[in-house]
């Protein structure tokens, strides 16, 4: 009889041990998506109506999937070419926002394609994979993608070219760029674009 009650203590000892490690297991891995995925985090949360098992299930199928690719170098005429292009965009905004925004979308798709991205054509497991790997810079991306294809007034898309720089900046000096920084126009309709033919020289090797 002894036997039976110390084999049952034993049981449950062991059921709670378990129940308890799981728990602590589900903590972690959410508190590991988080710190991985930033804002993103907190975004697909939102989207998922705040359902955060679905949210982090999500997140961790992307971690799955992408987690493992490794980006590509640019050669420094290919960076040189890229940067070169981003600053003609620029200046062009002024006199078609549209058409720079448009063109500046297609520039940063082939950038991450050309880093080892999926290609751009297929924007949505782009931006997915982008987001394991830059995750506190794919909403600028996110935002000018749907500028370039909809009805936005020049404002919504100087501000969101002005976000989608900073994954251009991580993607073409292949380090971390500064957190996105909130800036006003000049009075004249130019956004202040830090990111120059020298600096991208400059930080080149």
């Amino acid at each position: 009889m002894l036997t039976v009650v110390i084999t049952a203590v034993i049981v449950i000892v062991l059921a709670i041990l378990l129940y308890t490690g799981r728990g602590r297991a589900r903590g972690s891995g959410g508190q590991g998506l988080k710190r991985r995925f930033g804002p993103e985090y907190a975004r697909t949360v939102a989207d998922h109506d705040g359902d955060t098992r679905a949210a982090e299930q999500e997140l961790g199928a992307r971690v799955k999937e992408h987690g493992s690719l490794t980006e590509q170098p640019l050669s420094p005429a290919a960076r040189e070419r890229y940067v070169t292009r981003w600053a003609a965009v620029q200046e062009q905004f002024v006199a078609s926002p549209q058409q720079a925004v448009t063109e500046a979308d297609a520039l940063l798709a082939r950038l991450a394609r050309d880093r080892g991205f999926p290609d751009g054509e297929r924007f949505e497991e782009q931006i997915a994979a982008l987001s394991v790997h830059h995750a506190h810079y794919v909403q600028g991306y996110r935002s000018m993608h749907a500028a370039a294809r909809g009805q936005s007034g020049t404002e919504e898309m100087r501000e969101a070219m002005v976000e989608a720089r900073s994954l251009f900046e991580a993607l073409v000096t292949e380090q971390p760029a500064d957190p996105p920084r909130p800036s006003a126009p000049d009075g004249q309709g130019h956004a202040p674009w830090p990111l120059t033919r020298r600096n991208a020289k400059g930080s080149s090797t």
